[in-house]
């Protein structure tokens, strides 16, 4: 498809000039990471790919290591950098790579995927992306349910014009948003949502 191969050609380009131009903020946002929360400065953690690969999606930490109540676990830097989404910014690696795009369903982790039915198995059949049709409606502002069905749109729907509004409309959510989800990677597979 056409698509497919043109947007990772895309994709490489823009995760490699988005990486010359963020290498200054993320060597910044790495030392202060280190001199406030020590190290590792990077959390690692499994995610599923496309067509369930699993992968390891990098980030700057944003939690104290060895904390148990969820009211100790995040830090003060680390708050402002999910509410910013710059602790996102080492995910332009995990697109170099390959592992992932700029656009699509954000990558959950491989444990769940054995929770999927087949509708939402369809989430796997592209790259996961570091933004989506389910951020620019709202984050984490919405039911599991809403945002898989987001995910299926995106997944049937998915273009060039598409990838572009959602592009487009990234920054516009970020500005919106006050305030991210406070645990926005983690989530009740029972309830299937997100939990803050």
């Amino acid at each position: 498809m056409i698509y497919d191969g043109v947007k990772r050609t895309m994709d490489i380009l823009a995760a490699f000039v988005g990486l010359l131009l963020a290498v200054p903020f993320m060597l910044l946002i790495a030392l202060i990471s280190w001199i406030t929360q020590g190290s590792p400065v990077l959390f690692k953690h499994q995610r599923a790919g496309l067509h369930g690969e699993p992968f390891m999606l990098l980030k700057f930490r944003t939690m104290r290591i060895g904390a148990y109540r969820d009211d100790e676990r995040i830090t003060k830097w680390g708050r402002f950098l999910r509410k910013t989404s710059l602790d996102e910014l080492p995910q332009l690696l995990n697109i170099l790579r390959g592992d992932m795009s700029l656009v699509g369903p954000r990558p959950l982790p491989t444990a769940y995927s054995v929770r999927y039915n087949d509708r939402d198995r369809m989430r796997l059949n592209v790259r996961p992306g570091l933004t989506g049709l389910a951020q620019v409606r709202g984050r984490n502002q919405m039911t599991w349910q809403r945002q898989f069905a987001l995910d299926r749109d995106y997944v049937r729907n998915r273009g060039f014009l598409l990838d572009l509004r959602i592009l487009i409309r990234t920054p516009l959510a970020l500005l919106r948003t006050r305030e991210a989800a406070r645990f926005r990677d983690e989530y009740n597979p029972k309830t299937r949502r997100y939990e803050s």
